[in-house]
C-alpha cells in the first residue's frame, strides 16, 4: 500500500486530516483517534518530542488514524518513533502502557470517530499555536489551513474534538475500552 505522509511537529491533527483521506487507504476501514483528557495531561512514550528516549511526552491532545488491513487493526502514529504502522496492541502498550497503570492524571481517554466524518468537520486555524504576542508557537505547515465543517463553529472547532465530554462526534472511550475495542481485530465498529 502506497500512502503519502504530510506531517508538520506539532500539528497532529492536520497531519491526521491529511492522512486519513490519502487514496492509499481507500476501501478500508478507518478511524480518526483524538487523545486527550479532562486536565489535558496525556503521558504517551515513544514520541519524537520526548526530551529523553525513554521519557514521555505530555501531550495536551494527540491525533492518530486506525485502519483495518489484514485481520488486524494497524496505528498511523505520525509522531511516534516505533515505525508506521504499527499493530495496535503494540503501538498501545509502547505508548500507553498496561491499561490502568498511569496516575489517573495522565491516563488518556479517546474520541474515535470515522475517518471521513473527521476529515469532513475539522476547522483549524491554527489561532491554538500562537503566543500571546501572535507569533507561531512552533512553525506552522505549508499548507493551507484546514477550514471543513459548519462555519456557525467559528474559525476552529478543533477543542470540540479535544474535549471528552459526551456530544460532539464519535465515541468517548476510557483506556479498557478503547483497548478491548481494537486489540479484538477488525470488527465491524460503530460510526
Amino acid at each position: 500500500m502506497k500512502v503519502e505522509r504530510r506531517y508538520a511537529a506539532y500539528y497532529c491533527e492536520e497531519n491526521i486530516w491529511h492522512l486519513c483521506r490519502e487514496p492509499g487507504f481507500e476501501g478500508l476501514e478507518r478511524r480518526v483517534v483524538v487523545i486527550s483528557n479532562p486536565r489535558r495531561t496525556c503521558a504517551l512514550w515513544n514520541q519524537r518530542a520526548a526530551l529523553e528516549p525513554e521519557a514521555p511526552v505530555i501531550w495536551d491532545y494527540h491525533v492518530v488514524l486506525l485502519v483495518a488491513d489484514q485481520g488486524r487493526w494497524w496505528t498511523w502514529d505520525l509522531d511516534t518513533l516505533l515505525g508506521l504502522p504499527v499493530d495496535f496492541e503494540g503501538w498501545f502498550l509502547e505508548t500507553f502502557g498496561a491499561v490502568g497503570s498511569l496516575p489517573v492524571l495522565y491516563r488518556s481517554m479517546f474520541r474515535v470517530m470515522e475517518a471521513g466524518e473527521y476529515a469532513r468537520l475539522l476547522r483549524s486555524d491554527r489561532e491554538h499555536m500562537r503566543g500571546s504576542d501572535g507569533a507561531f508557537l512552533q512553525p506552522p505547515p505549508p499548507w493551507p489551513l484546514i477550514l471543513g465543517g459548519d462555519v456557525s463553529d467559528g474559525p476552529s472547532n478543533l477543542f470540540r474534538f479535544v474535549d471528552m465530554g459526551p456530544g460532539w462526534a464519535g465515541e468517548v472511550l476510557d483506556e479498557a475500552a478503547f483497548y478491548g475495542r481494537f486489540s479484538r481485530g477488525c470488527g465491524s465498529l460503530p460510526a
